[in-house]
């Protein structure tokens, strides 16, 4: 079964780091891999992007801030959330770019307090 299974997030105050990962059954080496934030609403947003070959790309508002990386032969993707802030509270999912409906996961949750 294709799963993407993610976690690391927690409570943490503005200024706090956490890294997130996401361990996946395997076979995702040729997809590129993202990262997305589910804030207040129900929407999903890209917040940070991995290709096949390590390009990392990163949202605007956490440029500087977040690193996203990938293992394939862990079969993990993780992001590294530094300086974080209270608008980065939400609840984070790993996912294929673009996202495919059958391997949302659970996500994990990130609080961050002022």
């Amino acid at each position: 079964q294709v799963q993407l299974v993610e976690s690391g997030g927690g409570l943490v105050q503005a200024g706090g780091s956490l890294r997130l990962s996401c361990v996946t059954s395997g076979g995702f080496s040729r997809n590129t891999m993202a990262w997305y934030r589910q804030g207040t609403g129900n929407r999903r947003t890209v917040i940070a992007t991995v290709s096949p070959t390590g390009y990392a790309d990163v949202d605007g508002d956490v440029r500087g801030r977040f690193t996203i990386s990938r293992d394939d032969d862990k079969n993990t993707v993780s992001l590294e959330m530094d300086d974080l802030k209270p608008g980065d509270t939400g609840v984070y999912f790993c996912n294929v770019r673009p996202p495919r409906r059958e391997l949302w996961g659970q996500g994990t949750q990130v609080t961050v307090t002022q």
